[in-house]
């Protein structure tokens, strides 16, 4: 993707042999909610998980990709992060192999007689699956590594394993542009006072903070890219990578001080851009090391799954299915998306609403007094700097973003209430 800085090596070999989106996006960067849109292929809206408690009903768990597979054949897995719902409400009876954790879990857990880090354990459950799958039938396995999220509640916030240690001394990480004072000084005083700010503080307030916390956060990304080597290198002893195919992505995108703030939530690219990478090993070689331009979304991969299995996606699949784009096929695809962000915080962390499109994106601030808009030209202002909602010759385009992104709620609602699900035209 760019980043010249960043070692790997298994992941950029899985893109040079598989395909890339450059425009991948969550529809809500939070993570319990973005599970449940990865799940279900739906729109938070139509879901409607919210916190860290709530569980999928039965119907909602039915409609679930893994679900889905293993009613048609398929031994399924769950490693790692589930994060939608808690405790006793989680799905273990639903897997055929279950090593879920509701949160984040320890850092440094206990694995196979020894102490590791939750990357190492995660990735090492991963061959278990693979070990124990029976040959005779097909296998979904989600493998959702923890980390590079922070741990909230240490004083050290990136907690690297020690597989890493030394990795990324003496290198100096760029400081963002967004990060002056004078980006977060034009945002509402409630953003200014929001969770984003507080953690901006913990985790980048000063230059050797900074560097600091970028360098461990490198180390975490290269001790999952190390357990991706793994996983293909086991897939490749079994025989199994010739009809596997892999989806790498993450379920929300993360602020390193850009803006000013730290975390995600808000609409920012660096808040809701994920990266994507698809290795189908059947696609034909011209299709080796391509990037596709189209605009993706968390939603899209319960149908492509679904595609990809041969499994029919239940009505009323808010997403779509990608496979044509992987394939390299010309596809009729969306040119915007809805994106909302509605954590229950009091204030916390400001509500956000808005509509994304290929070359605009309009932003609504709902908790703050008065509602505080934003429009961006992504085509020119790929950093976000200037906020064109009050500009003279943007008032047009203002409006009509806000009717698009009142139309968007209104074709959602009227799913809800029992109507086909359809775009707004």
């Amino acid at each position: 993707m760019g980043n010249r800085i960043i070692q790997t090596p298994n992941l950029d070999r899985m893109a040079a042999e598989g395909v890339t989106f450059d425009q991948h996006c969550v529809t809500t960067a939070i993570c319990m909610t973005s599970r449940a849109s990865i799940f279900t292929g739906l729109y938070a809206r139509a879901h409607n998980i919210w916190d860290f408690q709530k569980p999928f009903s039965a119907d909602q768990m039915r409609r679930t990709y893994p679900e889905l597979m293993r009613a048609s054949g398929y031994h399924t897995g769950f490693i790692g992060k589930y994060g939608v719902g808690a405790g006793p409400t989680m799905p273990a009876q639903r897997f055929d192999f279950w090593r879920g954790v509701p949160g984040q879990g320890p850092r440094f857990p206990q694995y196979q007689g020894r102490e590791v880090h939750v990357t190492e354990m995660f990735g090492g459950q991963a061959l278990e699956f693979l070990n124990q799958a029976p040959k005779e039938k097909p296998f979904c396995l989600s493998v959702s590594f923890n980390v590079p999220h922070v741990d909230d509640n240490s004083p050290e916030q990136f907690r690297p394993g020690k597989s890493t240690e030394g990795m990324y001394d003496g290198v100096k990480f760029p400081w963002p542009k967004t990060a002056d004072t004078r980006y977060i000084e034009q945002m509402p005083i409630e953003v200014q006072r929001s969770e984003n700010r507080r953690r901006w503080a913990v985790r980048y307030g000063t230059p050797e903070l900074f560097q600091s916390s970028m360098r461990k956060y490198y180390r975490l990304i290269t001790e999952v890219d190390t357990q991706v080597g793994l996983l293909r290198r086991k897939l490749q002893e079994q025989g199994r990578d010739r009809n596997t195919v892999i989806l790498f992505t993450g379920d929300h995108g993360f602020y390193l001080g850009e803006h000013g703030l730290a975390g995600k939530w808000f609409m920012h690219e660096e808040s809701i851009r994920t990266p994507l990478v698809v290795f189908d090993p059947r696609l034909p070689a011209r299709r080796r090391g391509a990037r596709v331009a189209e605009t993706t979304l968390n939603i899209d991969f319960h149908p492509t799954m679904l595609s990809l299995a041969g499994v029919r996606a239940p009505d009323g699949t808010m997403g779509r299915d990608f496979s044509s784009l992987l394939r390299g096929e010309r596809t009729p695809w969306r040119s915007e998306f809805y994106y909302e962000h509605n954590f229950p915080n009091n204030g916390w962390i400001p509500s956000t609403e808005g509509v994304r499109t290929n070359d605009w994106k309009y932003t609504l601030y709902t908790d703050c007094q008065p509602q505080y808009e934003e429009l961006f030209d992504l085509r020119n202002d790929r950093l976000e700097e200037r906020n064109l909602a009050k500009a003279s010759d943007q008032a047009q385009r203002v409006s009509a973003m806000r009717a698009r992104y009142r139309q968007w709620q209104a074709s959602i609602d009227q799913w809800r209430e029992g109507a086909p699900w359809s775009e707004p035209a």
